[in-house]
This record gives C-alpha cells, sequence and structure tokens, in this order.
C-alpha cells in the first residue's frame, strides 16, 4: 500500500469518533447505525449490547459496511472512508483490555460514567477488507480503493 494512502487513512481515522456500520437484518434489509470506535492501526473497535439488533446481525452474517466522514458546506472539500470490513465479538481477555483501553482513551468522558457490567457490553472488532478513501478536493467522486 502507498504511503501516502496509508497515512490518509490514519489521518482520517484519527479526526473522527462516529462511524455509520451498516449490518444486515435477517428480512434482508441493511441497518445502518452509529456508533464510536477506537482504531488501532486500521482494526476497529466499537462497544454495542450483547442482544442489540448490531450484535445478532453480526452473529448471522459478519460482513459490514462503514463509513467515516463529516459534514462540509463546500461539497469539493468533502474527504472520508467507506469500508467493507470483517466484523467480530472481541473474546480474548487481553485484546478485550487493550480495546478498553483504546476506548477510554478516544472517549475520556466516559470516565465520570460507573463501568458497565462485563454480561451488558460486547466489544466488536472490524477487520477491514476494502478501503475507499474519498478525496473530492481531488475531483468529484474521487475515491482510491484499497484492498487490505
Amino acid at each position: 500500500m502507498d504511503e501516502a494512502i496509508r497515512a490518509k487513512i490514519l489521518d482520517l481515522l484519527g479526526q473522527h469518533r462516529l462511524m455509520t456500520v451498516a449490518t444486515n437484518r435477517p428480512d434482508g434489509w441493511p441497518q445502518a447505525t452509529t456508533v464510536g470506535y477506537a482504531n488501532d492501526d486500521f482494526t476497529l473497535y466499537f462497544l454495542c449490547g450483547p442482544q442489540s439488533q448490531k450484535a445478532q446481525n453480526i452473529g448471522r452474517d459478519n460482513r459490514v459496511s462503514l463509513t467515516i466522514d463529516h459534514d462540509v458546506f463546500d461539497p469539493m472539500a468533502f474527504t472520508g472512508l467507506s469500508m467493507a470490513a470483517i466484523a467480530q465479538p472481541v473474546r480474548d481477555p487481553a485484546e478485550v483490555s487493550k480495546a478498553t483501553n483504546l476506548l477510554m482513551k478516544r472517549y475520556p468522558e466516559y470516565a465520570a460514567y460507573p463501568a458497565p457490567k462485563p454480561d451488558e457490553i460486547l466489544i466488536m472488532k472490524v477487520l477491514p477488507k476494502v478501503i475507499s478513501v474519498l478525496d473530492y478536493t481531488k475531483g468529484f467522486a474521487h475515491a482510491d480503493l484499497i484492498t487490505v
């Protein structure tokens, strides 16, 4: 992967804290939900309830699509990411600890709230397979497509 594209992806991941993740519902309709995330390189982590629709959808079909972007007044200034990825629950205690630390660093304001009980929260890991780096500053609808 080109180092400039890699740096652009990591920069965009670092600029934002929210992503919209789309999962596949049992009736075939996609479900899109906004979640907070933290990343370790290209690996993304987010929290959800173990009984949530997202968790149930991912349990059936772990393919997800996601976007990370922001609103701009000048359409030619738009930049963002779109990804096709695989999502899975984090079960390894060491990785749970690592993901929790990344999320707490990204969201320090959460330290003021009581920690959820382990059975009330599920950490999901998202592993990108295809990344579209959207950069309209290079032309309308410009995207660099990267296979991870």
